[in-house]
């Protein structure tokens, strides 16, 4: 960067050559294309969240090695031209695709959208190729019927909507590649951004499996599976589709998620970046900062979300930038529809911020329906960040910040059917020990929110004592940036149902919760909050504690309620 005045801020523009060219502050990732010659891997597939710089990284391969560019300004002063890869600069036939826009709500308009993408290319070489030999040749026929196809889709007719040839399209790149090395002798280098949107798309509309098989399979895995005409290609997406034809056809494939080292730096911005950044702009790497956008882990690498970070430079305020552009429908839908044993674990992860658990990273969910490619989803998509691994599959994982934190507690006011506007003056007068209103609030959310045909029979009541327990823990949620929440734990001589542990105990007290189910709903508040001394919940503890016991009996519920002090070594020394 050159010293004055601040180049503007790229946010937003993922093209490269635009970047250099107009200007825009750009931190160097240029060493990707070394690590990416150097590795020599004939297709790479990296697997990151969206909004992390695929795109970005993507155009710099593009620019430096598109033989039809001159790139040599735009990379001037910039990392790769320091290494012995410079003289590669604008060397190969590049062909580059993104599917990130590509939808339709059927087959064939899918097949229509992604027919638009590749169709450029096809206008732009064949422009080239009449410019530069015999078009009528018989090694391009194939090239032309292809070319044919697309022009037919372009041309309007009346009452009938835009198809395009099954086969064609089937063939498009295979033909293309081939086509590009035989012209310039030499292969061809394929850019996929984005690969995996397709068939997210055709997986929420219905027909993932018909288009997989019949369509997409064939469209990429014939272009990148023994094709002598392809030199490297590199593939990103959100995660990898492990059973479907595309990959189950290559054994040529080397894939680089989150946990790997390799590729590590050059997705996201490292805490040197991020700190440059912001002090570049006039800002600082905060606390406050640290803990909005910090949090993921990529191979090691603790590493910052440029979209929010920039978003923040541009708006001077902290607010879930990332959230609010690329919230995936299908990860919501996924976690309120999990089966009992994930559930299990993300209870846990709202209560303690970690937990342990089987995550597969090179599957997809969409393929493998079981917590652990759900986890690994989650993972791959920026909805969790690994901490440790301790095992081939095994993971301690966390909500990566604050931002992604927001999300997850839109999440779970689904799951419980409130929302936050409900929970905000709850938990308001519950910190501030207002019994009264805090009853009165509750019963008015209990009334609300939970069916009475769902809340189980006073027959069964250790389940309808777990029902309303679980529905509080959901609401806690609300509360997990004040308080460290924990659920059914051992706790003094036995298991709290819920211990809240102010994180600043002089400003909000401790809480703990016990919960009954039963007809006499005084005399079993009144056992809960027995429990609650008799069983010494509150040992752990220093400072004041707020003390509840909560009787529910389906729709109507009580609470006695018990303030007291504790010492350092978990003693009463007042009641309050």
């Amino acid at each position: 960067m050159t010293q004055g005045k601040i180049p503007r801020l790229p946010t937003g523009v993922d093209s490269f050559r635009r970047v250099r060219k107009d200007g825009y502050y750009y931190i160097d990732k240029t060493l990707m294309i070394r690590d990416f010659l150097d590795y020599k891997n004939v297709v790479t597939l990296i697997t990151r969240p969206r909004r992390f710089g695929k795109t970005l990284n993507m155009t710099t391969l593009r620019d430096f090695f598109d033989i039809e560019q001159n790139s040599r300004d735009i990379f001037d002063g910039l990392a790769i031209m320091d290494t012995e890869h410079a003289d590669q600069i604008n060397s190969r036939p590049t062909l580059y695709f993104t599917f990130k826009s590509c939808s339709g709500t059927n087959v064939e308009a899918l097949k229509v959208s992604i027919a638009h993408v590749v169709k450029e290319a096809y206008y732009t070489y064949a422009k080239l190729l009449r410019e530069k030999l015999n078009m009528d040749d018989y090694a391009y026929r194939e090239f032309n019927h292809i070319l044919k196809s697309f022009v037919e889709m372009d041309t309007f007719v009346k009452d009938r909507p835009k198809q395009i040839d099954t086969d064609s399209l089937k063939r498009s790149l295979l033909v293309l590649i081939r086509t590009l090395a035989d012209f310039y002798q030499k292969p061809v280098l394929l850019l996929i951004d984005e690969y995996d949107q397709p068939l997210l798309n055709a997986h929420e509309s219905g027909f993932r499996e018909q288009f997989s098989k019949e369509i997409y399979g064939d469209f990429l895995g014939d272009a990148l599976k023994g094709n002598e005409s392809l030199g490297q290609s590199l593939v990103t997406g959100i995660q990898r589709m492990a059973k479907e034809s595309i990959f189950s056809k290559l054994n040529n494939i080397s894939v680089y998620t989150v946990v790997d080292e390799i590729y590590a730096p050059y997705f996201g911005l490292t805490e040197i970046e991020t700190q440059l950044t912001l002090e570049d702009n006039g800002l600082s790497l905060t606390d406050e900062v640290k803990n909005y956008y910090d949090g993921y882990n990529f191979g090691g690498i603790e590493v910052y979300n440029p979209w929010s970070i920039l978003s923040y430079i541009t708006k001077k305020r902290l607010d879930s930038y990332w959230i609010n552009t690329s919230t995936n429908l299908l990860i919501r839908q996924l976690i309120l529809n999990a089966k009992s044993s994930f559930k299990d674990d993300f209870e846990e992860l709202i209560m303690d911020g970690t937990v342990e658990t089987s995550a597969n990273l090179e599957a997809s969910f969409i393929e493998l329906d079981t917590p652990a490619t759900l986890w690994g989803l989650l993972i791959n998509a920026g909805y969790m960040t690994i901490m440790e691994q301790f095992g081939l599959r095994e993971y301690v994982v966390r909500i990566p910040n604050h931002e992604v934190k927001a999300e997850f507690r839109s999440i779970v006011e689904l799951y419980i059917n409130i929302t936050e506007d409900q929970l905000t003056p709850l938990f308001s007068a519950l910190f501030n020990k207002n019994m009264p209103r805090f009853l009165k609030l509750y019963r008015k959310l209990i009334l609300n929110c939970v069916s009475f045909h769902d809340a189980p029979s006073d027959e069964e009541n250790k389940l309808a004592e777990n029902s309303f327990h679980m529905l509080f823990l959901g609401m806690s949620m609300m509360a997990s940036g004040m308080y460290r929440i924990k659920s059914n734990r051992e706790t003094g001589d036995g298991r709290s149902d819920i211990v809240m542990t102010s994180l600043q105990p002089t400003e909000r007290p401790h809480i703990i919760i016990e919960f009954k189910q039963g007809e006499n709903l005084p005399k079993l508040a009144q056992v809960a909050l027995d429990q609650i001394f008799e069983n010494r919940y509150y040992a752990e503890l220093t400072g004041k504690v707020l003390c509840i016991g909560i009787a529910h009996s389906k729709k109507r519920c009580e609470l006695i309620h018990q303030e007291i002090e504790v010492d350092a070594y978990g003693e009463i020394i007042n009641s309050l």
